[in-house]
Order: C-alpha cells, then structure tokens, then sequence
C-alpha cells in the first residue's frame, strides 16, 4: 500500500540525526485527489499510517489563486483557517504540516521534506545560490529566503513554474535558502536516489568537518568540575518559579567555538527556523568576569524570555529548558547549528537569518504549536522536575524508591557499586517514564573521591540537585563474640562514613542553588531504620551506625538549615520482603537464624513469623510506605533534623 511506503520512508529519513531533528520535517503522498500529509508535532522517525492527514488537493490548490491579505498575521491566519477546512471529513482532530501546500505544489506521488545539516551548509551558505547551481545544476531549484507558510507555496509555485517554462520539466529537488530541501517524485526508489546524488556531491565539497570528539581527558576534568559550580546557577534562574533542568555539553567542537568572542560569532544568530523554534534567536554567551544573574537578567528583560543555549568562554556550553526532553532537544539544535556552521566553510561562509525574520518565527503561531506538541509532556506529578540521587538503587529496596521516584516524576540518578544493575534499573525506568528520566552512576559510597564525582555526574546530566536520598547500606549480624573489626568497620564506612559523604557533597549544588534562588528548598534524606532508634540484639555493628546516622541528622540539619536544606531520616521497620531480609544466603532471616537470634526458631520461615509477630499492623514494611514518608518530608517546609518511624506501629517516637 502506498500509504506504508509513505510511512516507512518517513520513519527511515527520521531515523537518527542525518536527516531531520526535534521531529522536524515533514512527507506525503497523494493518492486519488488526496494529499495525506504528516501532521504537525509528529515525528518522521515514529509517525504511523494513522497519523498522516488526508487533505483535499482540490481546496490545497485552489488557495494558490487566492487573493489573501498583505499583513503577515491577517495573511497567515486566513490561509491557516482555509488548510485546516481542506482537511476531509473526520480528521478535524489532526493538524497538518504548515508545508501542505508546498507538498500539493509537486505534482509526483510523494515528497519528503528534510532538513540535514550538510544541506543547510549549502543553503546558510553566503555563496550558497552559486554554489548550488554550479554543483547541482537543474536537478534544483534554489529558493531565496521565505517566510514560511502560504507565502513560502507562492514563491515556490513561481519558481518551479519558471523552471519548468525553461526546462520543460518540473523540478523535483528544491533548496530552500536557510531552511532545507524537498524532494519529490512518483517512488520512493527515486527519491533515495536523488537524496543519495545530492548528499554525495555536497560531501565532495566540503573542506572541514565538525569534530565533537571528546577533549583530553584532563582538559575534561577541569572543565567539567568548572561546570559544575555553573550548571546548578543557570537552572535556578531560568527558571525561579520551578524546575528546571541544565544539560553542560563540551566536545572539540564546542571547546573552539567557545575560545573567544570571535569564534562565537557565527552562532550569535540562527541559521533556520528550526534553530529559533527550539534555542531561540541567540545564545547568552558569558565571558571572564561576567555576573552570571546581571548577563542572565539583562538578557530576560532585553528579549522577554531566558536564554536556551548558554555558552562560556574556555568552558562549553549549557543548554536549558523546564524539562530534560527541552534542554536536550535545545542541545540538539545547538550542535546541529555548529555542524552547520563548520559546512558553511565550503559554500563561502555563514549566512545567519536577518533579525526582521528570526522575530516573525518568534512570533508566528504554527511554530510555536509545534514546539508546545514537540515539547509537551504529561500532567504535573508529586515530584515533577526534582532531580534525585539515590544510592543503592541497582537492586531491592533503593531500586524501588527510584521506581517510585521516576513514578511521580523526579530526575533520578541511579548510583550503585553495581554499575551493570543500576543501568539495567535505568532501562527499565525509561521504559515505563520515558527517556532521560534516569541516569546510571557507579558509586563506592565509603570512598570520597566515588561520591565527589557521583554527585558531578548528576550535576552534569541534569544541573543540579534536589533530593540526595543516602539509601545505601550493608546490614553483618553477630555477637560481640563473633564479630571480626574488619566487618564492624565495614558496616561503618558504608551506613555511616557512607552518609556523611553523600550529605557533605551534596550540600554543595544545593548550596549554589539556594543562593541563586532564596525560594528553593532541597532535602538530604537518610535510609536509617528501626535499629537506629532502639538496641538491636547481636546486630550491634548495623544499629550502632544507623544510631549514628540520627545523631548526624539531626547535626546535618542545624548546620545546613540557613541554606534552605532540609535534613531529615526515614526509619524504616521490617522490610521483610527485600532482599536485606530475605536473601536466603545472606539476608538477615538467614543470618538471624544462624546467629541464634530468635529462641526456639528451627527454620527461617520461623524467623520471620517471629519478626511479624512484633509489628502492630501484622506486616512487614514495603518500598511504597517509604516513598509516601520521603514524599512527605520533601513536601512539607517545617520539619527538619527528624527520624521518622515506618515501623507499622512498632517503634512509636516519645
């Protein structure tokens, strides 16, 4: 059917980053008098039969001989008003491509419309008509800079007219100056064909090309370390209401844009739409002894909004947004723009969009429904936007507060000893939250250079810190009798040293971030337990630290209250279906048991009837108890320094 043709072109040419970006680009077919169009918002790489708008080509083409108004607003709502009535019967819920008419121009089956950075090398190029008709002749027609919609099918109509009264063909390739390419044909054999020709002349052509391999590694370093007393600034100013999310990017190609003013300059404006749909008209770029709240607020008040893309002098650049999906999509476009730039070598140069039209993209409506769709995300949740690290989360009970976590729609930076554990818990969170919600982290929590760079890393993936929840822990039963120093000192350096260092580390993006935003507030929150608020017989290395880990809350909140950080420990009884308890070689059901723990128990099943038994409520504690208590101490702004019991009635605080 030419309808799966259609969408498997279009999936294929929307795979990857060669072709289109952000769910740009558009395709379509026509078929007895139908034009299906893919809608607005969707993307090439996972638009389905279903999804493409059937339109009446009879009512497309008919707006070519229309008179409508001079004035761009008035012009552009009139012609938008008569493409949505050309949709058929029962697609009214669908919005079709702003290009509909342009596609309706060509008369060949399908036309895919495509926007590769080698392409717009040619067409944001100063010689780029020249080069274009030197290197590809009459296989295309060179369109000049247009605005986009109804406007953009009537030069088009004209030039491919003209075209055709010389040639007696029409065109099937057009190069739209400064935004992309069209292709059209009856198959979509030719169309790969005439892609592959272009794409292989323009690659002849070039002399430089953009290197986004990694910097030295020492160079890295320093540099990511820089960034990181950056990152957690930028997110609280762009936006002080919220959340916000900071993604630092730095590659060879970044570092030489960014050596000086000079370099900067040819990503000072943007070179397509595309560009100013998703970054904006220009980065904010920060200099030596710049003031970064005075650059980011002259910047806010001179054009009405924050800047997306932040570039710093001999550092990189930080790419912003209210979520990961719309700081990553900007970092996306930002990068394509230094491809782009470096392509423009070849034709003669950059050519960046002239100010009067980058402020008519800014303004125009059908662009900025596309970025909302592209953009758009679910309802607001509990923890919506909060970036949080939890420690132990490759497995068992940190696993399930991550879950419960990403579920309620926090960030969450997964750390674990257990790097192959925590990715494969990342994958599973993004399979259920979507991409980006989860990252994966190898972490020693009793070495300090391990938590130091754990914290880097979430600082760098997301720019900040909100909730350091300090999970990790190792439980070793035994009498005094028995116990060796090496496994006491061991359960310390995890449950205790293990949570001074995630709190000391943690403390300094949140620090940073309250400084730039006296409303934010974080949370440090420790995984303690029953044992850290009654004596624990024979299981004194475990109770002793978690006796500890209360003493170092309630220390931890006195000291970093004035910073807006809430300090607080969850104490959880009992989590008798985790593998703490139950692993039957190394739980504490097992350990109990062999220790002699439980008089008269003959059987591990013994052990935990035993350990029921004690509960009021009759079970054990589950991952959701302790999700609802660390929901509530991040939600609530008047407790700090407490140890709050989840033991089902067990452990009652006097």
């Amino acid at each position: 059917m030419s309808i799966q043709a259609l969408t498997e072109l279009s999936n294929r040419y929307g795979e990857g980053e060669t072709y289109v970006l952000a769910g740009g680009g558009n395709t379509s077919m026509k078929e007895n008098g139908v034009l299906h169009v893919k809608g607005s918002g969707t993307s090439l790489r996972l638009v389905k039969p279903e999804q493409f708008v059937a339109m009446d080509m009879a009512k497309l083409t008919e707006m070519l001989a229309k008179r409508y108004p001079e004035e761009d607003d008035a012009r552009e709502a009139e012609a938008l008003a008569d493409m949505m009535a050309a949709r058929l019967p029962g697609e009214e819920f669908k919005r079709p491509s702003v290009e509909a008419i342009l596609h309706a121009i060509f008369p060949y089956q399908y036309v895919l419309h495509t926007h590769p950075s080698l392409v717009n090398g040619l067409s944001c190029a100063r010689n780029g008509q020249a080069e274009c008709e030197s290197l590809l002749g009459d296989t295309a027609v060179w369109v000049p800079l247009t605005k986009p919609g109804y406007i953009l099918a009537m030069v088009c109509s004209a030039a491919f007219r003209e075209r055709g009264q010389a040639t007696g063909v029409f065109t099937k390739v057009a190069i739209l100056q400064n935004h992309g390419i069209f292709v059209a044909a009856d198959t979509v054999a030719e169309i790969d064909a005439l892609m592959a020709d272009i794409m292989g002349k323009l690659e002849s052509r070039i002399k430089e090309r953009p290197d986004f391999a990694p910097v030295e590694a020492a160079e890295q370093a320093a540099r990511e370390q820089a960034a990181c007393t950056v990152a957690p600034a930028l997110r609280m100013l762009y936006n002080p209401g919220g959340t916000a999310v900071a993604v630092f990017c730095l590659n060879r190609q970044a570092a030489a844009f960014v050596r000086d003013a000079e370099s900067m300059a040819p990503l000072m404006a943007p070179f397509t739409p595309d560009h100013i749909v998703y970054t904006k008209d220009k980065p904010l770029f920060l200099t030596p002894g710049d003031d970064p709240r005075a650059a980011f607020e002259a910047y806010r008040d001179a054009n009405g909004y924050p800047p997306k893309i932040v570039a710093v002098q001999g550092l990189g650049f930080f790419a912003l947004g209210k979520t990961k999906k719309e700081a990553d999509i900007a970092r996306l476009l930002f990068l394509d723009a230094m491809k782009v730039a470096v392509y423009t070598k070849a034709f003669g140069g950059p050519l960046a969009l002239p100010a009067d039209f980058t402020r008519f993209i800014l303004n125009w409506e059908i662009e900025s429904y596309r970025q909302k769709v592209a953009l758009s995300g679910a309802q607001a949740k509990r923890m919506e936007g909060k970036i949080a690290v939890v420690t132990g989360a490759a497995q068992g009970f940190g696993q399930g507060i991550a879950e419960e976590l990403a579920r309620e729609g926090a960030y969450v930076v997964v750390a674990d000893l257990n790097l192959a554990g925590a990715k494969t818990c990342v994958g599973q969170l993004e399979a259920t939250h979507g991409e980006g919600c989860a990252a994966a982290v190898e972490v020693n929590v009793a070495q300090e250079a391990s938590v130091e760079a754990m914290v880097r890393a979430a600082v760098l993936i997301y720019g900040g810190l909100d909730i350091m929840v300090s999970n990790a822990g190792i439980a070793i039963a035994g009498d005094l009798s028995e116990m060796t120093r090496e496994k006491f000192e061991l359960v310390t350096s995890v449950n205790y040293t293990g949570y001074f260092l995630c709190a000391k580390y943690a403390s300094v993006p949140m620090k940073l971030q309250r400084e730039y935003n006296p409303h934010w507030t974080g949370d440090i929150i420790e995984i303690n337990s029953k044992s850290g608020l009654a004596g624990s017989n024979k299981n004194f290395a475990y109770a002793g630290s978690k006796f500890g880990g209360v003493g170092l809350t309630q220390s931890f909140a006195l000291e970093l209250v004035e910073f807006g950080i809430k300090v607080n420990a969850v104490c959880p009884g009992n989590l008798l279906d985790g593998p703490l308890w139950s692993d039957p070689e190394k739980g504490l059901f097992r350990q109990y048991f062999d220790a002699g723990k439980v008089p008269g128990a003959k059987s591990v099943a013994d052990v935990r009837r035993f350990y029921e038994a004690k509960v009021p409520m009759g079970r054990g504690c589950t991952t959701g108890d302790v999700a609802k208590a660390i929901f509530y101490l991040v939600d609530q702004q008047y407790e700090t320094g407490q140890a709050l019991p989840v033991t089902g009635g067990q452990i009652m605080l006097k």
